[in-house]
Order: C-alpha cells, then structure tokens, then sequence
C-alpha cells in the first residue's frame, strides 16, 4: 500500500477532524465553566487546519 501526498493529507485531515470533535465535545460534556471555551476554541483550531490540509490535497 502506497501513500503519496494526497493520501497523507487525507488521513491528517480525517484525524484533525476527529480530535477537534474531541475537544469540543470535551469541553462541552466535561467542563462547562470557562475552561470549555478554550477547549472549543481549539476544537475549532483543528477544524479551520483541517479545511487547510483538505484545500492542499489536491495542489501538491
């Protein structure tokens, strides 16, 4: 099995998606005080570094 740069991307980008879902699910079910907007703010991080490696797949 061969992985170029498109693969890699991919699999970068499904498993930026599944730790930014982590963290905002984290800050929504575990803590609800102040400390749950920095969790969804970087769950949020993830997503837009996401959208970034999904928008690079098909350009390098």
């Amino acid at each position: 099995m061969g992985m170029n740069k498109n693969t890699v991307l991919a699999w970068a980008t499904l498993i930026m998606i599944i730790v930014g879902l982590g963290l905002i699910a984290i800050g929504i079910f575990k803590y609800r005080e102040v400390s749950a907007w920095g969790f969804a703010a970087v769950g949020v991080g993830f997503f837009a570094n996401a959208w970034v490696f999904n928008a690079l797949k098909g350009r390098m």
